[in-house]
């Protein structure tokens, strides 16, 4: 068993937890990291554990329909997860609410937290301004990342070559005549993202509209905070009080979100 197996064994043993219960929940993490259909030596590879104890766990996977296994014999990511995974989407919304508050009282603007769902963007919270013009993305809305200055932070620290590949899936059709177009373009943004630590929208997504974002550092899914206004108040200047907030608000987040797994 390589170490990392044992130190997660001892760790469990440690905080009185079911082995084999973190061993299925570590197979399907696998899994979803290897794109969401595996072989079962695939998984024995990258886990460390036997053949037999991973037959054994998938097949009760398979049994409660968490894993489905495919005609070519591989094991696939099971349809009942679809709906733990829309459950935890909004819970983690509920979750971001009182940070999104704070970003709105000390920022005056708009306050938004997105995920990356497959290919698309999706807001799961949000907190209005309360400026009379300000800035309404309902929940539950979807947009392609490379429009918006929430896709861009979810993007910039994913390769170029699957960025590469969802912007092929994708297209990339041009909300206003400031959306980026081209892969490449949207690669040099993103490198501008890695460098600045924040993304900008401006007017890519809609016109006169200004978003500042951030990701969420270490979240359990890919994910985003971003404050959004007229480009008139959320002015460079602005910006440099907005982007530190949005940092430090991010990291509270995630510190929270670490938390609510601790028994």
């Amino acid at each position: 068993m390589p170490p990392s197996a044992r130190s997660k064994t001892a760790a469990t043993a440690s905080s009185g937890g079911v082995q084999s219960l973190e061993r299925a929940f570590d197979l399907l993490e696998r899994m979803a990291d290897a794109g969401g259909e595996v072989g079962l030596s695939e998984l024995s590879m990258s886990s460390g554990l036997p053949l037999p104890t991973i037959h054994r766990l998938m097949r009760t996977l398979v049994a409660c329909g968490y894993v489905r296994q495919q005609p070519n014999r591989r094991y696939s990511l099971g349809p009942r997860l679809i709906r733990l995974g829309e459950s935890a989407s909004r819970l983690l919304g509920t979750w971001a609410r009182p940070f999104l508050a704070r970003l709105v009282e000390e920022s005056g603007e708009t306050a938004n937290m997105a995920l990356l769902d497959g290919d698309e963007v999706v807001y799961v919270a949000q907190v209005p301004s309360r400026h009379s013009m300000r800035m309404f993305t309902e929940v539950g809305r979807r947009v392609l990342p490379h429009s918006t200055g929430v896709g861009k932070a979810l993007l910039a620290h994913v390769s170029d070559a699957e960025v590469r590949a969802l912007l092929a899936r994708t297209g990339m059709p041009a909300a206003t005549e400031k959306t980026i177009t081209t892969p490449d373009a949207f690669l040099s943004a993103l490198q501008a993202v890695r460098g600045a630590g924040y993304a900008v929208d401006h007017d890519e997504q809609e016109i006169g509209v200004r978003c500042l974002a951030v990701p969420v550092p270490n979240a359990p899914t890919a994910a985003a905070i971003s404050i959004s206004g007229p480009a008139g108040r959320v002015t460079d200047v602005a910006t440099e009080t907005i982007v530190p907030l949005l940092k430090e608000v991010a990291n509270d987040l995630s510190a929270a979100l670490a938390n609510t797994g601790t028994a």
